[in-house]
């Protein structure tokens, strides 16, 4: 896989991961609204431009539900998807989910950055997808952890980027009909 691809909306997916009460509440440095932010963003972009969304919870009876902040958002999403692999795609609902898209290009964001995103994504490379980490939109415990995995995932031929870069590459264009929409969005 070439790391030139470009995100296409008509096939991306975004996949928000293991964004959990006990998960976010130990992630530093970044404060959790640091992460909580971009995700949202992502989200409602992938909301307007018809873009399908799956989320994943991750032992949800010890590491409890999606965040209330998220909830709302990815209501009208395909999950939780309630995995106990940290790899997604070693979840045989979740791939069966991501199949039904019929979506290659796959948008990771959530928790933890050198834990279930890090191997989702390593997963996805080797089955032929694209994946894409929006880094701002992802955190772990230690910032070592997220450098270190972000480095690896670079180096593996994942395409690394900002929520914001990866949503102007999903509009496209400033003539787009959803453009303006996008931009709200955006602009918080």
């Amino acid at each position: 896989m070439s790391a030139g691809h470009v995100l296409e909306s008509n096939l991306a997916v975004l996949v928000v991961i293991d964004v959990q009460e006990k998960m976010l509440s130990a992630v530093t440095p970044d404060a959790p609204n640091e992460i909580i932010a971009p995700i949202r963003r992502i989200i409602g972009a992938a909301r307007i431009l018809d873009i399908p969304i799956l989320h994943t919870e991750q032992y949800p009876q010890g590491l409890g539900p999606t965040v209330a902040e998220l909830r709302g958002p990815l209501a009208e999403s395909r999950g939780p998807l309630v995995k106990a692999a940290c790899s997604c795609w070693r979840d045989e609902t979740f791939r069966n989910e991501l199949q039904r898209t019929e979506r290659e290009h796959v948008i990771l964001a959530g928790l933890e950055t050198h834990v279930c995103i890090q191997q989702t994504a390593l997963d996805l490379l080797r089955v032929d997808y694209v994946p894409f980490v929006a880094a701002d939109a992802t955190g772990s415990r230690r910032a070592l952890d997220k450098v270190t995995a972000l480095a690896r995932l670079r180096a593996a031929g994942v395409i690394v980027s900002t929520t914001e870069a990866l949503i102007f590459e999903l509009v496209e264009r400033c003539d787009h009909p959803r453009f303006k929409d996008v931009l709200k969005v955006i602009k918080g």
